[in-house]
């Protein structure tokens, strides 16, 4: 994150994961507008505008220092978007970056209902069929609890985050 203009590496106590497994939970909701297919998904076409999506809110870690970061990190490969878009452009989506069998969500946003959702589940049923085992979210909210989202302790977290990098080697 960024503190000060300044790059800082924050490791919680308590680290926020979806799971990749049946434990994924679509809500009802989500699952109607699902099948209405509101939004095409797109992957990696507007990495910068989602980062900037993403930072459209009154507070943000997203500055021009993190912004450049993750661009560069975009460019070599290692950070990705999922967009969601209709007829009048992007309308949310979510960024992260990704290691062999790990995705670690960086942030989301929407400017329609259900956009940002809708690119999780996305981003779930990719990370799936790539055979990936974890999805961290850094932190645990309310929001993401909907889906199943858990917490571990960070020497568990370290555990699993040791086992997913080891068995895609």
């Amino acid at each position: 994150m960024a503190h000060e203009g300044e790059i800082q590496w924050f490791s919680p106590e308590l680290r926020g994961l979806i799971p990749l497994d049946e434990r994924f939970h679509i809500p009802h909701g989500l699952q109607k507008s699902l099948k209405r297919k509101p939004f095409e998904v797109r992957w990696n076409t507007a990495f910068r505008e989602v980062m900037l999506g993403c930072a459209e809110r009154d507070e943000t870690w997203i500055d021009d220092v993190i912004l450049e970061s993750y661009c560069a990190l975009h460019e070599g490969g290692h950070a990705h978007s999922v967009e969601c878009w209709d007829s009048g452009g992007l309308q949310g989506g979510l960024y992260g970056v990704s290691l062999p069998g790990l995705f670690c969500g960086e942030s989301m946003f929407s400017r329609k209902t259900d956009a940002s959702k809708i690119a999780l589940v996305a981003l779930v049923e990719r990370l799936r069929e790539m055979g990936f085992t974890l999805l961290d979210t850094q932190w645990m909210t309310e929001h993401l609890r909907q889906f199943g989202g858990y917490e571990l302790t960070r020497k568990e977290y370290q555990a699993e985050l040791q086992r997913a990098l080891a068995n895609h080697q």
